[in-house]
């Protein structure tokens, strides 16, 4: 990465390829010369720089593109517009759900993007141009951008509706174990997703419609695909997120009703001794004048009417169907 904040500057060739230009190569191009694509880090120097004195973005839209929690968002400005998308975040050590902010202002012949963590969809677009097999225009590179970034973010809701699924079977085949934990864990993953993704559906659904020359009808039906692939994503998220709360309650549910049930074998357990405690206690105080005490037998006749008052009791319970 560079220190003064660029990552790269790419001129694309229109054949799917591109070169590398420097801080003196951006300065002398021109739109004449090819569509440029310039990667910037938004924390350095000399790209903020840059933004806020060369590049000719309106001072508006430049605080918009740093930003450092924008949310997402299509513009257009004329004929430029900004844009702003979140991605998964890929990065080693970082939660998919921290999702990285990626900023552009496109032009017919430029973008300028702008990033502080490395996107592995902007990755992947260069190392299509270095192969010769990357976008061919700024537009292309524009929708080629929409569409990796939630190809990401489908495969990650993907991954998290398979999770609360295997939760789900967890639960219903009564073998729930740390569940409740982890459905927790789940719905807050699903929040935090969908507090961006809820925006990034309108933001792409202004961009297919904005009111651009530079992109044309094919460009407009591959960018409403995507709109249309991060609709029924959100809508799979959002029922990922109700299936991990209604299996958050029927979990609630099923211990509830297993500490209510050995309630209630404790209350009928009670209700049997505590007549016989009663009994005992009664006999068993140190006074005088207590019945039987010099007879062998009366031992167990008492046991004897112990077992008919706890039948007794037993018959009562089944008849009114406690048992």
């Amino acid at each position: 990465m560079s220190t003064d904040g660029l990552i790269h500057a790419l001129l694309l060739d229109g054949k799917g390829g591109a070169r590398t230009l420097d801080w003196d190569g951006v300065r002398a191009w021109t739109p004449a010369t090819g569509a440029l694509w310039m990667n910037l880090d938004y924390a350095g120097s000399a790209a903020v720089e840059w933004l806020g004195s060369a590049s000719g973005v309106d001072a508006v839209f430049a605080e918009a593109l740093t930003d450092p929690d924008p949310r997402p968002r299509a513009v257009a400005h004329g004929d430029a517009l900004l844009l702003i998308i979140r991605g998964i975040n890929h990065n080693t050590g970082s939660a998919p759900e921290d999702m990285i902010s990626i900023r552009a202002w496109i032009e017919p012949n430029r973008i300028v993007t702008l990033r502080h963590r490395p996107s592995s969809s902007v990755k992947a677009i260069v190392t299509d141009l270095q192969k010769g097999t990357g976008p061919v225009s700024a537009a292309d590179l524009t929708v080629t951008l929409a569409d990796r970034i939630i190809d990401h973010v489908v495969a990650r809701i993907d991954v998290l509706g398979d999770t609360v699924g295997e939760l789900e079977e967890r639960v219903l085949s009564g073998e729930p174990g740390d569940v409740r934990s982890a459905l927790a864990d789940q719905r807050r993953r699903a929040i935090a997703l969908r507090r961006f993704l809820a925006p990034q559906r309108e933001a792409l659904t202004k961009l297919g419609a904005a009111n651009v020359t530079w992109l044309d009808k094919e460009h407009r039906a591959r960018l409403a695909e995507v709109s249309d692939h991060l609709v029924r994503t959100v809508e799979e998220l959002d029922a990922a997120r109700d299936r991990a709360a209604v299996t958050q309650e029927e979990l609630s549910s099923r211990i509830a009703e297993g500490a209510n049930k050995r309630l209630y074998v404790l209350s009928i357990i009670t209700a049997i001794f505590l007549p016989l405690g009663f009994v005992c206690a009664l006999l068993g105080v140190n006074v005088g004048g207590i019945p039987f005490t010099k007879d062998d037998w009366a031992f167990w006749a008492l046991c004897g009417v112990f077992a008919v008052g706890v039948a007794a009791q037993l018959w009562i319970f089944k008849k009114r169907g406690w048992l």
